[in-house]
Order: structure tokens, then sequence, then C-alpha cells
């Protein structure tokens, strides 16, 4: 009897093996976790095996493919079979005493054959960028080893914060072939990152990790073992009473080293940046915050550290193969060009959202490795003249913010000196202030003040302010605790400032405790230095910048506090690999607009040095990074152009001419516009201005048509 065709051409089965893991949110499995496998659609098992039960409170902390690289299978009784070897206890049937990232380590066990030491479980490969690093590096090493062996090549990474410098350096050292790795810092701060990726990744499986609070003796471990060794430079350059070498760090100099690296290098440069970072602190409490920041005793080899970037054999005691120069700003490396165009590879704020939209656009639907890297926005906003009258200083007339912050008195005692207008300030950017909402109701569209749109409110939840100094903090939280302010009541308002709040970190966990989760809480914190630099806190998305700064990588520094990925990753607690991103943009609120565009000029132009044209330089920064500007009648978006113009002149072109068409300004004279008409003369000189000309005719008529509509 013959078959249908259908059941001849029966279609082929779709399953792929997966391995799972979920955890139940209650006392009896606590630190527990079940490991099952399947072939079908993991949320669709779990939810049969747990529907009987009517229990809901459990997560997916663990959906992986259960196939090996040679293309065999393994099951979830191996998989607890060897978590039991590793002295895990397997309480009841498939329940197993133990972490998410120790089942991790026993699946990249079986998938690849190998033990590891340690938890090495992450699995992850290079992202593009990553790999063009280690690739342009390297061959640039290879070439200038082709012509002269003894020659010491050196390479800088100037890459911005997040792009992965540990476990990208790791690999560079690894296609070197490296064997013995020096890590020197300014930021002893910095070991956690260097120390889990080498500990992690299956890539570093059987690499030693070495750091002065290790208990290994480094003389010990096998020459063919690579080793890394994380220090700073005082470490390096610590020197015991007599002046020598301190013994137990003997073995740094006499060691010849395959590769040095040099962590949160600045060239000299972190000096100033330090300097301007904690200048509002008190002096004690500011070089306090510096040592701790930058490695103690590091003031005894200031001198030294000004040269190093020109003679490192001259300032280090110790022999490598080759040097490389890790930095988010090295502004000054690049201006002066110590590195060439073939020693450098860059990695912006600008590169990583280029990342963002393209992978986005090439990969819809899936998982964006860059897309919980928020797009900073910069609003500016022109005061008003009574304000600007309070403080104006150079050659613009600029608001002079610290003179406009400025204090008498500390503590519970401080009070702005200039309170009245502070106040109005206050009012100002929650859109209350009177004379502005006259200015709103004229135009018909009044500006995004921060804490009056509702766009940006929510952006507002958790937010920075960086003032002058300790005084200022001090002042604004006691101004923003009187009656009057109810609106601000709403906020924790939390200073990091001064030496009660802490040296150094210790000024992290109160401002984490008030945040909490970040949903229901509201917090504003005042810091005039503290929490700038090494912090991460997820949950700021908005910094105002309240003091004067002169250089961008200051300015920067601080803003990119608020540039931090804040999302849930598995947020339904089905599928390990989904993550809801909270926060898409983060925002920098500057209310002195020349300064403010002038950093950005020079922040985009530093970021450029071998591009001729300045506009096309900060044309490329600010095609992700959005400027709108108030100008005190209304807000525009501005372009390249109109950044050079301003941070130049004070002003754009295009602002001035728009100043024309408000309601705000022809208000202010209608006869004298009126004047304007009835002599061709002064109009013949108003139509030679282009901005004037592009907004058509008899619009002086007009103006004054809508101002008298608006009276």
């Amino acid at each position: 009897m013959s078959k249908p065709i259908e059941d001849i051409l029966t279609p082929k089965p779709v399953a792929r093996p997966r391995i799972y893991a979920y955890s139940i949110d209650d006392k009896a499995h606590d630190g527990l976790l079940k490991i099952g496998q399947t072939t079908r659609d993991v949320k669709q098992r779990i939810a049969e095996q747990l529907k009987t039960a009517a229990i809901k409170n459990y997560k997916i902390e663990l959906d992986e493919s259960a196939e090996r690289d040679d293309g065999t299978i393994y099951s979830d009784h191996e998989v607890r079979a060897a978590l039991i070897r590793k002295k895990f206890e397997n309480t009841e049937l498939e329940w197993v005493q133990c972490a998410v990232r120790d089942v991790k380590t026993v699946l990249t066990e079986l998938r690849t054959g190998q033990q590891s030491t340690g938890t090495h479980h992450q699995i992850f490969t290079m992202r593009r960028e990553q790999a063009q690093a280690v690739d342009k590096t390297f061959d640039y090493f290879q070439s200038i080893l082709s012509e002269n062996q003894h020659a010491v090549p050196r390479f800088l990474w100037n890459a911005k914060m997040r792009f992965g410098k540990t476990f990208t350096a790791y690999q560079l050292a690894k296609k070197l072939g490296a064997k013995r790795v020096l890590v020197l810092t300014f930021k002893p701060a910095v070991e956690d990152a260097w120390q889990t990726d080498l500990e992690n990744h299956v890539d570093f499986n059987g690499w030693h990790y070495l750091s002065r609070n290790s208990d290994s003796d480094p003389s010990k471990i096998d020459d063919d073992k690579p080793v890394v060794y994380f220090g700073s430079f005082q470490d390096l350059l610590g020197r015991d009473a007599a002046g020598n070498i301190k013994s137990k760090n003997e073995w740094l100099h006499t060691l010849n080293w395959d590769l040095v690296v040099f962590d949160e290098y600045h060239f000299g440069a972190w000096r100033e940046t330090a300097k301007e970072l904690f200048e509002g602190e008190e002096e004690t409490i500011a070089k306090k915050e510096a040592k701790l920041e930058y490695a103690v005793a590091l003031e005894d080899v200031n001198e030294d550290l000004s040269v190093l970037s020109e003679k490192e054999t001259e300032f280090l005691p110790i022999t490598t193969k080759a040097y490389l120069y890790l930095s988010g700003t090295p502004f000054k490396a690049l201006a002066t060009g110590e590195f060439i165009e073939e020693q450098i590879f860059n990695w912006t704020y600008t590169d990583e959202q280029r990342a963002k939209e393209e992978f986005a656009a090439n990969n819809p639907g899936t998982w964006n490795p860059y897309g919980a890297l928020p797009q900073m926005r910069l609003l500016t906003y022109q005061m008003p003249d009574e304000l600007l009258t309070v403080a104006s200083a150079g050659e613009f007339d600029e608001f002079d913010l610290n003179e406009f912050f400025a204090v008498t008195g500390t503590g519970k005692s401080a009070q702005f000196k200039h309170k009245s207008d502070v106040q109005k300030w206050l009012d100002i950017i929650r859109g209350q202030y009177a004379p502005k909402i006259v200015d709103g109701l004229k135009t018909g569209s009044p500006p995004p003040f921060p804490y009056s749109d509702v766009r940006l409110l929510p952006y507002l939840q958790h937010s920075f302010w960086f003032l002058p100094n300790v005084a200022a903090c001090h002042a604004m939280a006691n101004l923003l605790a009187e009656k009057q302010n109810t609106f601000w009541h709403e906020y924790e308002v939390l200073v990091a400032a001064g030496a009660s709040a802490g040296i150094g970190l210790d000024a992290l966990p109160p401002v984490r405790k008030a945040i909490g989760s970040g949903f229901e809480t509201k917090t504003i914190t005042l810091s005039c230095g503290k929490l700038t630099t090494g912090v991460t806190v997820p949950q700021w998305s908005s910094i105002l910048m309240l003091r004067n700064l002169k250089s961008p990588e200051t300015y920067f520094q601080a803003a990119f506090r608020v540039q931090s990925p804040w999302s849930i990753k598995n947020p339904n607690g089905d599928d390990p690999h989904e993550e809801e991103i909270l926060k898409p943009a983060c925002f920098v609120f500057d209310f002195a607009p020349t300064r403010a565009l002038r950093q950005l000029s020079e922040y985009g132009i530093g970021l450029s040095p071998n591009e001729s044209n300045p506009e096309n330089a900060v044309k490329d920064l600010v095609s992700f990074l959005p400027v709108l500007a108030y100008d005190g009648a209304t807000m525009m978006q501005i372009d390249a152009g109109g950044i050079l113009d301003w941070a130049m002149s004070g002003s754009t072109g295009t602002l001035l001419a728009r100043k024309w068409e408000s309601a705000v300004l022809v208000n202010v004279d209608n006869d004298t516009l009126r004047r304007i008409l009835d002599n061709p003369e002064a109009m013949a000189a108003v139509e030679r201005i282009e901005g004037w000309r592009a907004l058509g005719d008899n619009i002086i008529e007009t103006i004054i048509n809508k101002s008298e509509k608006v009276k």
C-alpha cells in the first residue's frame, strides 16, 4: 500500500536542545537553582512545570544551548553532576545550591572540554571595534620590530568609557604571545575591572592575576604561564627611607616584561584635571580626594610624570618589549603630536553612538550591544538680563556661575550672596518665573525649562548638580529646604561635598541608599567634585552645570557621569537575553551658553586633531549630541557652524535673526520699529542683513501686528 505524498515528504522537526535554570523567590528556595533541559521553548516549558503548583514568583536565570563545539550534546544530568563534583549541593531532584555564574562555568567546561581555574564562564567575543584596536596595534608593533628588533614601540588607545579596554588589552597581550604583562595606573580603584575580566573569561583560563593585594609569590609561577601584575605608580616608584626600591617590589624591576600598559594615562594633564575637579573642596579634602583618585604619594614624582611620555626608559626602572597607553581624554598627546596617526586607535562618544545607530539599522529585532548607552543632549539657557547683571564677566559678559552662586557662611548657616536671584533661577528652571511665563504666552511656545517640561521631568528624577564649592552645595540644600520651595521638597537633596560627606568612594553609599532602585524615589545630588570620576550611578540621567569649568576634559569627564547605561536584563523573568532600556537619552543643562558651547567645540576639535576644518569636527560630534540653545526669546537646535559662531561671538546669526521675529522683542518698543519702517535708509540697512531677508517680506508689519494682537 502506497503512502500519501505528504507522509513521504515529512517535514523535518525543528528542535534545538537548551539548558535552563530558574529561581523561585521564597524562603524555601533561597540560593537554589532548578536546572533542566528541553527542546521546546524554554518560557513555555517552565510555565507548564509551575502551572499546576500555581507558582508565579519565578525568574528564568539562564537559557543556553546544550551543544558542544564539536556538535555533540550534553544533558542537564551532566551539568548537575559537574556542579556536584565542584562541591555544590544537590539538595533534591534537579535543584542545586549554586549561583548562575557557577552554572555558566560548568556549561563552558562541558562545551569546550576544558577545565577552568576559578570561574571562567564568559564566552563573548570581541566587538568589531575591539578587534580593530587589537589588529591595528599588533600590526604596528610588528612593523616597528621588523625594522629594528631592539625598538620598543608604543601605541595609544583613545577610548571612552565602556569601550572594554581591560578585556581588549588582554586580547592584545594574548595575540602578542605575552607571558608577563604589567598594568600601571594612576587610579588604583580600577583594579576590580582588570581582575574580573581576567578571571571570568574563558580566553584567559590559566592566566595568573597578581597585585599588591595578592598572596601569590610571583617567582614561583611557571615561566610558561601568563602573568598579569596590576600596580600603581607608588608600587613601581616607591622607595624606603634610605631611598632604595622597596624589597617587596624588587622583582618588578628585575623582570623583563613583554607588555606594559598605562591605564587612565593623561600625559601629565591628570594634575590639572584633578585640581579643577576638586578645587571647590576645602584644601585638605581636595588633597585627599586627589590622592585617592590618582594614588598616594604621586606628588613626589610630579616632575617625572610630566616627561613620562617622552623617555619611559629613563623614567621607569623597568625593561619591556612594548608600551600600550589607555586614555579617554588624551587631548595633550593628540594636540602635540606625541603619537602619530599610525600609533593611535580612536573610539569616541561619536564612534559609539554611530555604532549603536548602524547596528540597529542593520539588525532589526536583534539585541543591540550598544543599545543601552544613552545619547547625550546639551540644553543651554541664556539667563534674563536682571540675573546677568548680577554676575557677568569675560570677553562676552558671560554669566559667571561662580559669582552667581557665591556664598557667605558655612554648613547650616550657608546662604547665597545673591539669594533672591538664585531663588529666581530656581523658579525659572521649573517654569514658574512670572516674566518668563508672560514671554511664553507671547511666543506661543514656552521653552523646555528642565523642571517644567513633561518630556524632561522623567530624566530629572535623579540628577547631579555640579556647584562651585562646598559652601554653595550647603547653601543650595538650605535654600531648597525653605518653606516657599514646596516643589523641591519632593526631592531628597544629598550633599556630596566636604569632609562630612566622606572621602572618595565613601561619599557614594548615602547616594545609592537614597536612590534605591530609582523607580519610586526622587533625588538631587549636590557636589563640587566628589563622585565625578570613577563612579557609576545608573539612575543619574541629568547633570546641571552650575560652575565655571575651563577645560573640555573636565567638563565632559563630569558630564559623562550621567551617560552610564540603565537597563533591566530579563525584565519579565522569562528571557535572559532580553533587555529593557530605561535611559535612552541623558541631558546636560548649562546656564552659561557661550562657555558651554566653547567647551563643546573644543571637545569636538580635540577629538579630531587631523581635521583641518573645525566645523567638520564639531559637526561629527553634534550629529550624535544634539544642542538646543535658548537665547532669552527662542529655543532652537543649532548646528556646528552656529556652535562655533556662538563660541566666538556670544550668539549666532540665525538666533539673532529669529529674535527679530519674536513677540518678546518687539513688545519692548514697537514705536522704534515703526520709525525704522518709515525711514528708507534704516530699512535699507536692515535689508542688508541676510538672516533678516530670510524671514520674508513685510516682516516688520507682521511683527507689529503680532505684538498688538498679543496685547
